[in-house]
């Protein structure tokens, strides 16, 4: 799925706009935050693309979903 993750003052922020809903992203599998997975606000778990530490944000990527925990 396509997911924008953006920084906002609070933090690191993904967006989905088939959803659109956008969350906090409230945990790191990986400092750098690519090629690991994260986790929303909502408690979805997304694996994110391998992509270089300076990649530029806001940035739109495909990730995809490994858990709903609603």
């Amino acid at each position: 799925m396509k997911v924008m993750i953006r920084r906002t003052g609070a933090g690191l922020s993904a967006y989905i706009p088939k959803k659109d809903l956008e969350e906090p992203i409230v945990k790191l599998e990986k400092e750098e935050l690519w090629g690991g997975a994260v986790t929303l606000r909502n408690g979805w778990r997304l694996v994110l693309p391998d992509l270089p530490r300076d990649t530029p944000l806001p940035i739109t990527v495909e990730a995809r979903k490994i858990s709903d925990e609603d």
